[in-house]
């Protein structure tokens, strides 16, 4: 079986430097906010080009923190696509705000601009981009559409060291306001278990995020704010600080497989998604009508496939009420025929052949 993601094949050369790292932190006997923690930190702000990185407990924390740090009114209104994980969605309902969906393109996974526009009142405090499968919202091109007194929060979950231009990475500096990510275990930059982190360039609010995350604290006992439980454990700080030496090299193999399937999935039946130019490829999704034919097939062609995401914010059961005659059609027909191919990075040739070999013949 070729499997969708092996994060033991993708970290086997740095194992040992892990394990090493681990019995390092259990001897040091210090667990939270260890000097792993700042490490990490430092090395994540450097590898965006941001000023500062929070780390914290996990994605989903990781956005719902950024917001908080902004204090907004409550039920403030947060602009993000109807097609993303369910995490960005429950961030800002944690955080007091106001979901408003819009759609996204219907060439491609992310947030269409022009609907952003329409959808702007003077409640609109937030724009939150999703870089969805690791390609990337042009956020040059959203400022031009928004006044300055709306913030941009940009969920970086699956962007890892995607970048804008040439020169200008996710979460990096003169980008967004706040930039968040999950290292939740199955992202191009996963820890071993959950795990997040959030730049910024600006003080105030790297400031605030660090108190809230801290149960409101900048140093122990010292609560000078309402505050969460939501910091990074030493030991995952200790295994991202070796995992981030790989993500480059490793984001280049998604980049080399994405270019293969591209070229050589001929089959008329499937359609590809068009990416960023810098995407990362943190999911290789094709659109295919007849899904759950294709899903059996490949299983029994011994290939594992995924699913991101099958229903789209405003189907899901806990919200859909509020959506009776709202529709999301370029969310919606993408969620009913979207595939996630393997895109492990460590894939070798011959499984790469394989998948295009079983595919075409579909």
């Amino acid at each position: 079986m070729i499997k969708f993601y092996s994060i033991e094949k993708s970290d086997f050369k740095i194992r040992n430097k892990i394990l090493k790292s681990i019995k390092n932190v259990i001897k040091k006997n210090n667990f939270i906010l260890g000097d792993e923690v700042l490490e990490f930190e430092n090395r994540f702000s450097k590898f965006c080009g941001s000023k500062y990185a929070i780390s914290c407990s996990n994605g989903t924390d990781a956005i719902t923190l950024a917001l908080l740090s902004l204090n907004l009114k409550r039920n403030s209104e947060v602009i993000l696509p109807a097609m993303t994980y369910a995490s960005t969605f429950y961030a800002i309902i944690n955080a007091g705000l106001k979901p408003v969906l819009v759609d996204i393109n219907s060439d491609n996974p992310l947030i269409n601009l022009e609907k952003i526009k329409r959808k702007i009142n003077k409640k609109t405090k937030v724009i939150m981009p999703v870089h969805l499968y690791g390609s990337v919202v042009d956020i040059d091109a959203l400022k031009k559409k928004i006044s300055n007194n709306i913030f941009i929060v940009d969920d970086c979950a699956q962007a890892h060291g995607a970048k804008f231009n040439n020169r200008k990475r996710v979460g990096g500096e003169n980008v967004s306001d706040i930039s968040t990510f999950s290292l939740y275990p199955g992202k191009n930059l996963g820890a071993y278990g959950d795990a997040g982190i959030i730049t910024t360039n600006n003080f105030k609010f790297c400031d605030r995020i660090k108190n809230i995350r801290n149960i409101g604290a900048s140093k122990k006992f010292n609560h000078e704010t309402i505050g969460l439980n939501n910091r990074l454990d030493t030991l995952q700080a200790s295994i991202l600080i070796h995992k981030l030496d790989r993500l480059s090299k490793l984001n280049k193999n998604r980049v080399s497989i994405s270019k293969i399937y591209i070229k050589k999935i001929t089959n008329r039946k499937i359609k590809f998604l068009n990416y960023s130019k810098y995407a990362v490829f943190h999911q290789f999704v094709i659109r295919v009508k007849n899904r759950n034919n294709f899903i059996s097939y490949m299983n029994k062609n011994k290939i594992e496939t995924g699913l991101h995401y099958p229903h789209t914010i405003n189907q899901m059961k806990f919200y859909k009420n509020n959506f009776k005659k709202i529709k999301f059609p370029n969310a919606e027909n993408l969620a009913k025929e979207c595939v996630s191919l393997p895109i492990d990075p460590m894939l070798k040739k011959n499984e790469i052949d394989y998948i295009v070999k079983i595919i075409n013949n579909f």
